[in-house]
């Protein structure tokens, strides 16, 4: 009989993709902090329920992880991915990283997130066009 652990790290990627950002409390400690770079920004979030509420915001669409990479490190995962979703009809994509660090019971303590940016379809094809050149 084989056990899968599910971890932290996979509860929060399938949170993402599921569109359920609020699903993030339970995956960070209660004092977790999230420092996240974003196009023209950095700021933190301080706080379990915190870090779910913007996460609600930023992923409330199903999506798909296009790209997916995890890297264990000694006290977390680094995880970067390309996420694809539909928002109103329109496709969308978004780049990031997290560099994740785990207390002793598995949960999220600190997240480093970078992000590229929110890139909507006209965007994307631009950016493809670009790739073509």
């Amino acid at each position: 009989m084989t056990t899968t652990t599910t971890t932290a790290v996979d509860g929060l990627l399938a949170a993402i993709t599921a569109g359920d950002g609020d699903a993030a409390a339970s995956l960070y400690a209660v004092d977790a902090v999230l420092d996240a770079t974003v196009p023209g920004w950095r700021f933190s979030v301080r706080g379990n329920t915190r870090i779910a509420e913007r996460f609600a915001q930023w992923f409330a669409d199903e999506g798909r992880f296009d790209e997916l990479e995890r890297r264990p490190i000694p006290d977390g995962e680094v995880v970067t991915y390309l996420l694809t979703w539909v928002e109103n009809g329109v496709p969308h994509a978004a780049h990031h990283c997290h560099v994740l660090t785990l207390d002793a019971d598995g949960l999220i303590t600190r997240d480093e997130l970078f992000c590229g940016g929110r890139w909507d379809a006209a965007l994307l094809a631009r950016m493809q066009e670009a790739e073509n050149d």
